[in-house]
């Protein structure tokens, strides 16, 4: 039979290290949450990025369909306004 020094002596012989390794896992788990939190961080952030630049590239597909589907009829005449030069009431036509 084990007496009570002996049985302590054998707690701390292999309690020691069962509580030493639960430290260090603890620790080890507590970084890699640290880590993936950075990440999702870092991965919302370039979403976000992403988001806006393709929200600006959308407006700019749209304004570039109006153009090539306009028929081109409007577009001249914008253009042939911005040509000829605007008359006032004081200017006098030669």
């Amino acid at each position: 039979m084990i007496g009570p020094g002996e049985a302590i002596i054998a707690l701390i012989i292999v309690g020691l290290p069962v509580l030493f390794l639960i430290y260090i896992a603890r620790r080890f788990f507590t970084l890699r949450e640290k880590q993936l939190q950075a990440e999702v961080t870092l991965g919302a952030e370039k979403a976000a990025q992403y988001a806006a630049s393709n929200a600006e590239l959308e407006a700019r597909v749209r304004v570039l369909e109006k153009i090539v589907t306009d028929g081109g009829i409007e577009t001249a005449a914008q253009i042939e306004a911005l040509r000829s030069p605007r008359l006032t009431k004081g200017d006098r036509v030669r």
